[in-house]
């Protein structure tokens, strides 16, 4: 019996360890997104990586049918949203940071969940405890941030408006 249970055992670690060879370099990333910080230099979102690995680890035996990836994303988001009040993203000279990081962090978690990890409004909403209709606004409301903070300040007329282009 204690075999048996040693071979599932190392079977279910060797499972493992292919899903986050798989899945890392991704998930990083969109910690790295979520959290603000340079990719280079991210101890914030190596933190929330590490703690969803194990998560998800922990309950490796019982997901049935769910998909890892999806399961470890969810804990990952879960956490930033839960530590993301306290967490301070380095101060960097305007315009050197990512394009996220004009976002307060429940926009950077909504523009990641639904643009960059295409997860749908609905289970975007419901994983953060928000009306649909919310999640549509502020997503909508943070792209067009995000859009008007690439395209660098515009020229001013004099009546204080946008110059028109020629």
């Amino acid at each position: 019996m204690r075999k048996r249970e040693a071979a599932q055992q190392r079977r279910h670690a060797g499972e493992f360890e292919a899903f986050v060879a798989g899945a890392a370099g991704r998930l990083l990333h969109v910690a790295t997104l979520l959290s603000g910080e340079p990719p280079g230099s991210n101890p914030h979102a190596q933190h929330l990586l590490a703690a969803a690995f194990a998560c998800t680890y922990v309950r490796w035996d019982s997901l049935r049918g769910e998909d890892p990836y999806d399961r470890t994303r969810q804990e990952l988001a879960a956490r930033f949203a839960r530590t993301a009040w306290h967490h301070r993203r380095p101060r960097r000279q305007p315009g050197h940071g990512g394009v996220l990081e004009s976002l307060t962090a429940q926009e950077r978690l909504i523009v990641v969940l639904r643009l960059y990890e295409g997860v749908p409004e609905e289970q975007t909403a419901a994983q953060i405890g928000l009306p649909v209709q919310r999640v549509r606004a502020i997503c909508a409301r943070a792209v067009s941030q995000v859009y008007e903070s690439a395209r660098g300040p515009q020229p001013q007329g004099p009546r204080g408006r946008a110059a028109a282009a020629p």
